[in-house]
């Protein structure tokens, strides 16, 4: 088939977010007192999980039984909160993209594709992303966002990429997706879609030989390259 749309996975893959996102939860946890703090070998561990609410409840899960525990709805409050200090963070100008993604939307665009989002995260964060790096509102990048809570179960179900497909109208042989994990690479493989992956710092460690292609970042990639990943 001949390529038409490019779906994008978000924390890790447009911009290594997860460093925001880690120092986003540990503002909130000193702020309510919690006395919780991840380190980066904890989210490691964490990012197995997809969620930011999941992996609070994973955490909580390893807790002695005598520490504090907090119902799905205070979760949910904490994690509402959290997600209004990672869009300050953003805000605030921390935060980058990964070496070639600009340059590949941009070819994208000329080449007449159409530019998807399918993520765990949720649309505020997707907002707050594109204003941080594009500066302006997601609708301006995206033709199409799938985000984590519009889907009954995340990565690495294959829901939120079924989801962009059902948005873009376009079949899964028409399209390539870009992950940076094992959770993503599993979801975008079982909804069909072929799969490019750029490791980031939290998943350099994980087995990817079910994707298509590699690289250590999307710098030089052309569109070109991708549209051969359909005819290979």
């Amino acid at each position: 088939m001949i390529l038409q749309a490019l779906i994008f996975d978000v924390d890790g893959t447009l911009a290594e977010t997860e460093e925001a996102h880690r120092a986003a939860f540990n503002r909130t946890f000193e702020a309510h007192d919690l006395g919780w703090h991840w380190s980066m070998e904890d989210y490691r561990w964490l990012l197995k999980t997809t969620g930011g609410k999941e992996r609070m409840r994973a955490w909580q899960a390893t807790l002695p039984p005598e520490a504090r525990r907090m119902s799905d709805d205070e979760i949910a409050a904490l994690h509402k909160e959290k997600t209004a200090t990672y869009g300050a963070i953003l805000g605030a100008g921390e935060l980058a993209l990964r070496p070639g993604v600009a340059a590949l939307i941009d070819a994208a665009r000329d080449a007449g594709l159409r530019i998807a989002v399918a993520t765990t995260t949720n649309l505020p964060n997707v907002a707050a992303l594109t204003r941080c790096c594009w500066n302006t509102e997601p609708d301006a990048v995206f033709d199409v966002i799938a985000a984590g809570d519009e889907v009954k179960a995340k990565k690495p179900a294959p829901d939120v990429f079924e989801l962009a497909l059902d948005r873009l109208g376009l079949a899964p042989g028409a399209c390539v997706a870009f992950e940076d994990s094992l959770n993503g690479v599993h979801s975008a493989r079982g909804a069909g879609l072929p799969v490019v992956v750029t490791p980031s710092v939290y998943t350099d460690d994980q087995d990817f030989s079910a994707a298509e292609m590699v690289r250590p970042s999307l710098e030089g990639l052309s569109v070109g390259t991708l549209a051969a990943l359909l005819a290979a």
